[in-house]
């Protein structure tokens, strides 16, 4: 059977999409910080018919996300799409451009781009053996349209939109799709009134077709 390793997988976008490649056949590789919250959703999902199974690690902490993504290899046999959206809402996401400074957006690098880099060099000599896979990065709209109260962390999620376009080119003829994906609206069934929102399952359902269709470099989702 095929598998996705979701990595940042929690109780909303993570699940949904567990759920979605689940009923079309994947195992599901889920891998976040929170042991607890990663046992929930295995036992959810097991109880769903889904073949599951969870490994610890923080993006930021590059030996344990490399460690974890070779034990879900193990674990399944390999991984066939790997869809990286670790949690963005952490100590320092919230920050003014203008007061951006080195120490302040290190810990955003390394959890969002060292983490992608880390997770990407992880599934993709294999899927380039394999002549096959998905590697999904997700974001938020900052990525492309810088959100001033996010200035650290847009900064280090339009270098991981620059990486997976610049992978999309490199790679078009492999096999292997790369794309990013950006979320511009709020990720729930419900929302603050006024604010625009998609349902987990609905995202989900889009990164499914741009993993069968493999005709889009980039998704936007508003």
């Amino acid at each position: 059977m095929p598998t996705i390793a979701i990595v940042g997988a929690g109780p909303g976008l993570g699940l949904a999409l567990a759920r979605q490649f689940g009923r079309e056949g994947f195992t599901a590789a889920l891998v976040a910080r929170n042991e607890s919250r990663l046992a929930e959703l295995v036992e959810t999902l097991t109880a769903e018919g889904i073949e599951t199974a969870a490994f610890v690690a923080d993006t930021a902490d590059i030996p344990a996300l490399e460690a974890a993504l070779v034990a879900a290899r193990a674990r399944f046999g390999g991984i066939d799409v790997l869809e990286f959206s670790p949690y963005a809402a952490g100590p320092g996401s919230m920050l003014d451009p203008r007061d951006v400074t080195v120490d302040a957006l290190r810990p955003v690098i390394e959890s969002h781009l060292f983490g992608a880099v880390a997770a990407i060099q992880n599934v993709l000599p294999a899927m380039r053996a394999e002549g096959s896979g998905t590697i999904l990065l997700t974001a938020g709209i900052g990525s492309i349209e810088p959100v001033a109260v996010f200035g650290a962390l847009n900064t280090a999620q339009a270098a991981t939109r620059n990486l997976a376009l610049n992978l999309n080119g490199t790679l078009a003829d492999s096999g292997v799709h790369v794309a990013h994906v950006a979320i511009g609206v709020f990720v729930g069934d419900e929302a603050p009134e006024g604010r625009p929102h998609r349902s987990p399952a609905e995202i989900a359902d889009r990164l499914w077709q741009l993993h069968t269709e493999r005709d889009q470099r980039e998704l936007v989702i508003r």
